[in-house]
């Protein structure tokens, strides 16, 4: 069964892959306008360090200019998409409330890629985790196994979308970190560069000289569920 599984797999990538380049000889609309799959370097790994401290209760500015910026809504409703979205803890026993922005963790071993059967999950070299809209059928599985419920599926028809981020009727998505900004050399995240109160520190991982390296050398930060160890590239500190 292990072995028939693997080449319904093999056969759904190749035959969806050839479908795709068949839209466009020779590229991928994909990978023009929302992230090119090829690029990115495995010495890089972009990820956020979130201050909860600095975190403030009733702040919506990151979900608004992540909003703006992806041309989404900014509906609440369970068939809205949002790519980030600020959620409230209270401690039981302490009475300590926390307020602070969930998103695609960009996990390392993520599970939307595993059980995605169509390839349309998939983590770039430099750790972002996106989805290419020519192979997502739309099942949603990645959805399930998403332990951080961070991913959205697209009800509706789409009108004026941002031309750097294309989006399509039946399909998942999810926060791309930005993608489009950083193939274009910028450095910094729309959700970050809207935080005032800068609780928000976007960068690469891997670059021990880079200031959210180091930050994360010098204080406290965790991984929401550690446990399931998929090594998130989201660290929360004062969680």
């Amino acid at each position: 069964m292990s072995d028939l599984n693997t080449q319904r797999r093999q056969f759904l990538k190749t035959s969806l892959g050839a479908a795709a380049v068949a839209i466009a000889p020779g590229m991928l609309l994909f990978d023009t306008a929302h992230g090119k799959a090829e690029a990115g370097s495995s010495k890089v790994r972009w990820g956020m360090l979130i201050d909860t401290a600095q975190c403030k209760d009733g702040c919506n500015d990151c979900v608004t200019a992540c909003n703006k910026e992806n041309g989404l809504s900014g509906g609440t409703a369970a068939t809205d998409s949002q790519w980030i979205r600020k959620i409230e803890l209270k401690d039981i026993r302490s009475g300590r409330e926390l307020s602070l922005p969930m998103m695609c963790q960009h996990c390392e071993e993520p599970p939307c890629v595993d059980v995605c059967p169509t390839a349309a999950s998939f983590k770039r070299a430099d750790g972002i985790v996106l989805v290419d809209r020519h192979r997502c059928i739309g099942c949603r599985y990645c959805m399930m196994a998403c332990p951080y419920k961070a991913r959205s599926f697209v009800h509706e028809p789409l009108q004026d979308q941002k031309p750097d981020v294309p989006r399509g009727k039946g399909t998942v998505e999810s926060c791309t970190l930005c993608v489009h900004r950083l193939d274009k050399g910028q450095q910094n995240t729309a959700c970050a560069e809207a935080c005032k109160n800068k609780a928000i520190l976007f960068g690469n991982l891997n670059d021990e000289n880079s200031e959210i390296a180091q930050k994360i050398r010098s204080v406290a930060s965790v991984q929401v569920r550690a446990d399931l160890q998929l090594n998130p590239g989201i660290r929360y500190q004062g969680l």
